[in-house]
C-alpha cells in the first residue's frame, strides 16, 4: 500500500455532522465537509476565509491584536495551556529589534493524539490564516510549519494550500495590500517526540540535533537563528481568525459557565470505546459527556481508567469523568489536560503492560541530553518488563516509586522525563496491586538440619 493510500485509509474522523456545526458555535470545524475532502481556497473564501486578515491588518495594531488575544484567554492547545496572548506579549518587538519568526508546531507525536492531523489534512487554509495574524502580531517576517514526517497526506494538503494562498496574494510581499510582508515555509521533520519541546524543535529546524536549549534566553527573545521566535500549536493558531473576526467576548462566551478557559476544544477518544474520533465542544465539557458521545466502552468491556490528554498525562479513575475537561480542573485532580484526547482503558487490560509500552516509547524518544532521562527511563522499562512477566523482585516497585520522583518536574533539563513520570506515578498510586502481582515470591530458605552437600 502506498503512503498516500495508507493516509487516506486511516483518515481522521470528525464525529459531528455538518448540520450540527455552525460558525457561531464551532469556529474550528464548521467549514469541514462530511466526506472529509480537502477545503480549497475558493470554498474557504466563500465561508468568510481570510476575512479576519483583511480586517485586522487594516484596522488593528500589533498591540491591539495581542490585547484581544489576552482577553479571549486562548490557552495553548498543544498541551502546555499557556496563554497565547501572554506569550505574544513577551516577544521582543519594535524598530530596535530584528523581525523574527513564527513556528507552527505540527509534529503531533503525543500517543493517542490526532486532532492537528484533522485540521492539516482537511482545512489547512485556517492554519495559514491564523499564522498570518500571529506573524503580524509578533512582527515575524517568516513562518515555518514544522510537520511530522509521517504525515504524508497533511504535507500534500498544506503544500497545495500554501501555493493557493501565495497565488491569491495572502502570502508574500504586501499581504492583502496592507504593507505587511509574510510568507510560510513547510518543513517536514524526521519524526521525534522531543521536537514537541519548542527549543528542541528550533534546534532541529536549524539543522542541529533535536536537543532542548537552556532557558533563559526564551525563544521570544532569542529563538530561531538568534531572532525573536514564537512557537504555537496547530489548534492554537487555528483559533486566531475567529477570535479576531468576532471578538474576545464572543470567544469566551463559547465556553460560558463551564470554564474560565475561552472557546471550544477539539476533544477526542481513543482506545476500546464504541466510537473513537473527534468532537469540537466547549471548553469545560465534562469527561462524562465526551465518554457518552463515544458510546461508552465496547461490548464486553468496562472502564477501568483513562488518560485525559495523551501518554504524558496522569491516569484518572471513572469517577473523575464528572470533572470539566479544562486545564485547571484536571490539574487540581493530579493530572494534566494535555491535548484533550482521552484514552480509555478496559478492566481486561493490564496497567503494567500498558505502562511498559508507554515507558518504552518515552525511553526511545529521549534525546539523551540529561542523565535522569537518558538512564532513568530505560531502567523503568527494565523493571516494568520484569513485573509484566511475573519476574519482578522485592524492591522493584519501590525503585519505580523513586524513579518516578527522580524524573519529576524540576529535576531534568526539559519536560520530557516529567511527562513520562506522570502516568507511571499515577499508575503506581491507583493500581499498585497489579504491580505487586508481578513480584515473584522469595525463595524458601532450607530448614536447619536438612541434608545438603558441603
Amino acid at each position: 500500500m502506498s503512503n498516500h493510500a495508507h493516509a487516506q485509509r486511516y483518515r481522521c474522523q470528525l464525529r459531528q455532522p455538518a448540520a450540527e456545526r455552525k460558525a457561531e458555535t464551532h469556529p474550528l470545524t464548521w467549514r469541514l465537509r462530511d466526506d472529509g475532502a480537502l477545503i480549497g481556497i475558493d470554498d474557504y473564501r466563500a465561508k468568510s476565509g481570510y476575512t479576519a486578515v483583511s480586517e485586522t491588518l487594516s484596522r488593528l495594531s500589533q498591540n491591539d491584536v495581542i490585547s484581544v488575544m489576552k482577553e479571549a484567554n486562548l490557552r495553548g492547545r498543544g498541551g502546555g495551556g499557556f496563554s497565547a496572548g501572554v506569550k505574544w506579549s513577551l516577544t521582543l518587538k519594535g524598530e530596535e529589534y530584528p523581525r523574527g519568526y513564527l513556528i507552527c508546531n505540527a509534529d503531533e507525536m503525543e500517543p493517542g493524539t490526532f486532532k492537528d492531523r484533522l485540521l492539516l489534512e482537511q482545512q489547512p487554509h485556517l492554519l495559514i490564516e491564523g499564522m498570518i495574524l500571529a506573524g503580524y502580531a509578533n512582527n515575524s517576517r517568516l513562518g515555518y510549519i514544522f510537520l511530522r514526517g509521517e504525515y504524508i497526506e497533511a504535507a500534500r494538503a498544506v503544500s497545495q494550500a500554501l501555493d493557493e494562498a501565495r497565488a491569491a496574494g495572502w502570502l508574500g510581499n504586501d499581504v492583502a495590500g496592507s504593507g505587511f510582508d509574510f510568507d510560510i515555509v513547510l518543513h517536514t521533520g524526521a519524526g521525534r517526540y522531543i521536537c514537541g519541546e519548542e527549543t528542541a524543535l528550533i534546534n532541529s529546524l536549524e539543522g542541529y540535533r533535536a536537543n532542548p536549549r537552556a532557558k533563559p534566553p526564551f525563544p521570544g527573545q532569542s529563538g530561531a537563528w538568534g531572532k525573536p521566535t514564537v512557537v504555537n500549536n496547530v489548534e492554537t493558531l487555528c483559533n486566531v481568525p475567529a477570535i479576531l473576526q468576532h471578538g474576545a467576548q464572543w470567544y469566551r462566551d463559547l465556553s460560558g459557565d463551564r470554564s474560565n478557559d475561552g472557546g471550544t476544544k477539539l476533544y477526542g477518544v481513543s482506545g476500546l470505546a464504541r466510537q473513537t474520533g473527534l468532537w469540537e465542544l466547549p471548553m469545560g465539557t465534562t469527561g462524562r459527556e465526551l465518554f457518552d458521545l463515544a458510546g461508552g466502552m465496547k461490548a464486553g468491556h468496562t472502564l477501568k481508567t483513562w488518560l485525559p490528554g495523551g501518554g504524558s498525562t496522569g491516569f484518572m479513575l471513572p469517577e473523575h469523568l464528572e470533572l470539566p475537561l479544562d486545564f485547571d480542573s484536571i490539574g487540581k485532580a493530579g493530572s494534566r489536560l494535555g491535548t484533550g484526547l482521552i484514552a480509555v482503558v478496559s478492566h481486561q487490560q493490564s496497567v503494567v503492560s500498558l505502562m511498559r509500552n508507554l515507558e518504552a516509547f518515552f525511553a526511545r524518544e529521549s534525546c539523551g541530553w540529561c542523565t535522569p532521562c537518558r538512564d532513568g527511563l530505560p531502567w523503568t522499562v527494565k523493571l516494568l518488563r520484569a513485573l509484566e512477566q511475573g519476574a519482578g523482585e522485592q524492591g522493584d516497585i519501590e525503585m519505580l516509586d523513586k524513579l518516578a520522583n527522580d524524573l519529576g518536574p524540576g529535576k531534568t533539563f526539559c519536560a520530557h522525563a516529567p511527562g513520562a513520570a506522570m502516568p507511571l506515578e499515577s499508575a503506581l498510586r491507583y493500581f499498585r496491586d497489579e504491580f505487586e502481582q508481578g513480584v515473584r515470591a522469595p525463595a524458601v530458605e532450607a530448614r536447619s538440619g536438612s541434608a545438603h552437600p558441603i
